[in-house]
């Protein structure tokens, strides 16, 4: 049997104009892996935390002494988990809380010769670590737009020059997938 393919559809919530992307991956993937493979395709840096909702299961990296009872994420595979037209949720960031929703929109073979883990499309680049979850974000964006906005400079300036928040590039976003994931 030839290997499957999950086609994810991944949003962020909570966020407008909306920041998403089409992943392919594996589903032999572990969640663990799959946690790699959305930081690096949405735009992350693996600095915080993270979790993953999948029929009202917890599964992440676990920790004795921590609050939340999570499963092992290295000991789940994600076609063990979701089919085609699950929905799923993961958390990043439990202080700024980024929430992104996940649907299965299909299951297929693997092509043999294309490579996985890729990012296929997907629109505007992640809010900055550290910004303040959404409505954080929505703040930065509205200083960022308005050049007469009082916090302009600053949230400029917070962010740096580099930040473009309508950048995005799957072509490097899979770059980044093939090297770490």
């Amino acid at each position: 049997m030839p290997r499957q393919i999950f086609q994810l559809m991944v949003s962020l919530a909570g966020v407008r104009p909306p920041v998403w992307r089409r992943v392919l991956v594996p589903g032999g993937f572990t969640l663990d892996r799959l946690h790699r493979v959305l930081q690096h395709a949405i735009g992350w840096r693996d600095c915080h935390l993270h979790s993953f909702e999948i029929d009202g299961r917890q599964y992440g990296e676990p920790d004795p002494g921590g609050e939340l009872a999570l499963r092992d994420e290295l000991d789940v595979r994600l076609d063990a988990v979701v089919g085609k037209g699950d929905r799923f949720r993961y958390t990043y960031d439990f202080g700024d809380w980024w929430e992104h929703d996940l649907v299965v929109e299909d299951v297929c073979a693997a092509d043999p010769d294309e490579r996985y883990p890729a990012c296929v499309d997907g629109e505007r680049a992640a809010p900055p670590e550290g910004v303040g979850g959404p409505e954080g974000y929505a703040v930065l964006l509205a200083a960022l737009a308005d050049p007469a906005h009082p916090e302009h400079a600053t949230m400029r300036e917070w962010a740096g020059p580099a930040f473009d928040p309508a950048g995005f590039a799957a072509d490097r976003a899979t770059t980044l997938l093939r090297r770490c994931c």
